[in-house]
Parts: structure tokens; C-alpha cells; sequence
């Protein structure tokens, strides 16, 4: 047999499966808790000896051994540039699918108050950009002063204006700052050339968090690390999208990916302006895009979503809510029994919601303008609405009473709202929970991925 085995060590369970390429089929899937705060190899250890259970007891010889890692919650990192909505947007972009999630961004003249509040983030990262390429070099300078003068250990990765960015980068060695320096995010006022900027972060993640945090346990088994399960999500849905070779893929796609710790939205699909009458303000979005809201996870994250969505008073008043929230953030592995209905409906309840949250911030909007000639509408962002199928992942489609209901909340099926969501969509639930799994196998089989994820998707509707 042809056999790999993949894995993926998420915040609240490590995933494993066994996959036989030969024909592409998935043999078996387990998970156990990620035990991150005592060793990593613990976890992997009880999901290693619940997928040899469901082999009849017996792991078979892997050809592959294939392994991301989302585990810890990614990079935390900030942003520091001159331009406040350019650096927001080659911040965020950069952090697409190099396991780092975007915590604040600073712009402008870098305050006392604002280092203070920069070192109170703990980053692990920061993106410093400003400057386009022969423009002003002030800032980036001024910048890196600020920065050496603030009692962080973060990775800077130096983005800015190619012609300062050495001098930037000896200011802030010199005050024992660890530093990438690669090409400027913004070379010219119009244009954001992030890839440079993503690999250096995405080398922080493998060397510093993978690493750092345990890896060295597990590599013996498995190897080293892949990729960030970003990564390998994203590169999941741009299959799942695309197609390889004679599979075909299905179009344009949105991949909601509900976690313990966040909610993670992916689109693969132009999102222009589809008529005449709406102009584009801003950067023209990327075709895969993908967003991280930390605030918005099922388990860890529960307090911050029940607030969120307005289950919770901001504050914490009193709410029949506080109970539940409480106790999934006291226990991430919590998972409801078939007898515990009203639990499993509070699961519901709080999956529909981080999806509409998710995909409201993640979608572009527009304002309507009058004009001489009638109406015209200005769009930012990524227009949805000619998405066609809607895929859910993670561990609630398993155990939801209604996973429709749940992935209809990220639809405007009245087409009439400021928020360019999909309208209408095929609603798939990812069944084998394989996404990231798919993007892991693509590395060495783009076709056998395409084939086990489409097969493991299960239609629960439309709308």
C-alpha cells in the first residue's frame, strides 16, 4: 500500500489520518487532545494509538509522513508603518498562510504610550514597513529608534524602503533585536509585494514556534514541520477551487473553517466589481484570501464569541450564557453527549454566530452613492456574492444538530445589505474534516488531495 499519514496539531486536537493514494482513500481518522503545555508527543501519542484502534490494531509502513501545526495560536504579530490603511492591508496580506495572526497596527509617529502598548501585545512579530523605494527614508529610520527602545524580544522583519532598510536594520541589531530584512511590501504607492515579507514570517513560525514550543519531541516520528496548517488550509480550498490535473475543481469557493480557539474564513475567487455602475476603492483584493478572528473560537475563544454576538453583555453582566462559556473555555476538549440536547443547542448557537461574525469581516462592503446619472455604489474589499458553494470545516459539523443552519448564517439571501456576502450557495460540510489535510498532500500528490477532499465532502443543503 501507498499509505501517508498527515497530521495536524490544532490548538485543541491533534488530527491524524491514514491515507492510501493508491487508489486515494481515506483508511481512518483519529484525534486526541493536544496536550501543548506538557509536550506535544503526548498528544500525538494518544491520536497515533486511536487511529492503530479504528486500523484493527495495527499501523500500516508510511510512505509519507506529513505534518502542519497550528498549536500555540500562530505568530502574534503587529504591523508598523507610515500609512495607516497600506500598512493594515500589507500586514494582513503577509500574514496570509504564514501562521501569524495580525494583532494591531501602528502607524504615523511611534508615541511612549504606543511602545508601551506594542510590548503589552507580546508579539512575536513585527512587520516594519514605510518608505516606497527611493521615497522617504526618515521614517523607516525613525521607526527602528522607536522600536530599539521598546522592551520586546519580537522578530523584526524589515520591510520598508529598500534604501534605508539596512541602516534600519543595524539601529535595531545594535539594541540586540532579532531582524529579517527583506523587499518592501509597498515598493511603489500602488502596488504590495508581500511574498517576501510572508516567507521570512513564515521561517519565524517553523524556527521559532515550531521549534521553540516542542517540536524537537516529535520530529523523530514524523520529521520536520510542513507548513503552518494556515498554509495548508488555504492551499486546501485553492485546490478545492482549482482543480489538479483532469479533476476538476468546483470554482469559486468559501471555506469556514470554526476552531476552539479561532474562527478562520478562506475565499478563492476574484471578488471585482461585476458591473458598471461600482467603482473599487483601495487595493484590488487577492484571489485567495483568508482571514483569522481570534475572538471568535468555540472553546477558548467562547467568552469573547458569546460577547461578540451580544449573548453576553459587553462587561459581563448576568446572561444564562456566562455558565456555558465558561465551561468550554475551562475545558477545550469539552465536546456534548447525544443526551446533553440543550449543550449541543448552545454549540449551535455559538457556530452560527462566530460564521456570520467571520464572514461580515471578512467580505468586502459597499456604500451607495446619487449621482446626476442614478445610482453608483463604491465597493472595498472582496465582492462574495457570486460564490456558488459554501464549505464548512471543523469539529462542530460533526456533532451539530443542524450544520445547514449553521453555515447559512453566512449568506445574505437578500442580497440588499452593505456586506457583500454570498447570496445563494451550495452549502458542503468538509465530513472527514480533511481541508488542511488536502493542502498537507498536495505537497506530493495534487490530484489524490483533490480526489479525498471532494469525497469527503457531504452537501447539506442550499440556499
Amino acid at each position: 500500500m501507498n499509505v501517508a499519514l498527515l497530521v495536524d496539531f490544532g490548538s485543541t486536537f491533534t488530527k491524524v489520518s491514514a491515507v492510501d493514494l493508491d487508489p486515494p482513500r481515506l483508511l481512518a481518522r483519529a484525534q486526541a487532545p493536544t496536550t501543548y503545555a506538557t509536550g506535544l508527543e503526548q498528544g500525538l501519542e494518544g491520536a497515533l494509538e486511536a487511529l492503530r484502534e479504528a486500523l484493527g490494531g495495527r499501523l500500516p509502513a508510511f510512505r509519507h509522513r506529513l505534518a502542519c501545526s497550528s498549536a500555540g495560536g500562530g505568530l502574534r504579530m503587529v504591523a508598523v508603518g507610515l500609512v495607516p490603511g497600506l500598512t493594515a492591508e500589507a500586514a494582513r496580506r503577509a500574514a496570509l498562510g504564514a501562521g501569524a495572526r495580525v494583532l494591531a497596527t501602528f502607524s504615523g509617529v511611534l508615541r511612549p504610550a504606543d511602545l508601551d502598548r506594542l510590548a503589552e501585545l507580546e508579539p512575536d512579530i513585527i512587520l516594519l514597513a514605510g518608505g516606497t523605494d527611493g521615497g522617504n527614508r526618515t521614517a523607516l529610520l525613525d521607526f527602528a529608534r522607536a522600536l530599539a527602545r521598546c522592551p520586546t524580544g519580537a522578530t523584526v522583519v524589515v520591510a520598508g524602503n529598500r534604501e534605508a532598510s539596512p541602516d534600519a536594520a543595524a539601529i535595531l541589531e545594535a539594541a540586540g533585536k532579532a531582524v529579517v530584512v527583506v523587499e518592501n511590501v509597498l515598493p511603489r504607492l500602488d502596488t504590495l509585494q508581500v511574498e517576501p515579507a510572508r516567507e521570512a514570517i513564515r521561517r519565524v513560525f517553523m524556527e521559532r514556534i515550531v521549534v521553540a514550543r516542542g517540536w524537537k519531541e516529535v520530529e523523530s516520528r514524523l520529521g520536520s514541520i510542513l507548513m503552518p496548517t494556515p498554509a495548508a488550509a488555504l492551499r486546501g480550498a485553492e485546490l478545492l477551487a482549482a482543480g489538479a490535473g483532469p479533476e476538476e475543481g468546483l470554482g469559486d469557493v468559501l471555506v469556514v473553517d470554526i476552531g476552539g480557539a479561532t474562527t478562520d474564513v478562506h475565499s478563492v475567487a476574484d471578488g471585482l466589481p461585476t458591473d458598471g455602475k461600482t467603482v473599487l476603492r483601495g487595493l484590488p483584493p487577492p484571489r485567495s484570501q483568508r482571514t483569522v478572528e481570534g475572538d471568535l473560537g468555540l472553546r477558548h475563544g467562547a467568552p469573547s464569541l458569546a460577547e461578540a454576538a451580544g449573548f453576553i453583555p459587553a462587561g459581563g453582566g448576568p446572561s444564562p450564557w456566562l455558565q456555558r462559556v465558561r465551561r468550554r473555555a475551562a475545558d477545550p476538549a469539552f465536546v456534548p453527549g447525544p443526551q446533553e440536547t440543550e449543550e449541543r443547542l448552545a454549540d449551535q448557537e455559538l457556530a452560527r454566530a462566530a460564521v456570520r461574525l467571520a464572514v461580515e469581516r471578512h467580505a468586502g462592503r459597499r456604500e451607495t452613492l446619487a449621482t446626476p446619472h442614478g445610482r453608483r455604489w463604491i465597493q472595498r474589499g472582496k465582492d462574495l456574492r457570486g460564490i456558488r458553494h459554501v464549505i464548512g470545516t471543523g469539529g462542530i459539523f460533526r456533532h451539530a444538530p443542524d450544520p445547514a443552519g449553521i453555515l447559512a448564517a453566512a449568506l445574505d439571501l437578500q442580497g440588499e445589505g452593505p456586506v457583500l456576502r454570498p447570496r445563494q450557495a451550495r452549502l458542503w460540510v468538509d465530513g472527514d474534516y480533511l481541508l488542511s489535510h488536502a493542502g498537507l498532500l498536495a505537497a506530493v500528490d495534487p490530484a489524490a488531495a483533490l480526489k479525498l477532499l471532494k469525497a469527503g465532502l457531504v452537501p447539506v443543503g442550499q440556499a
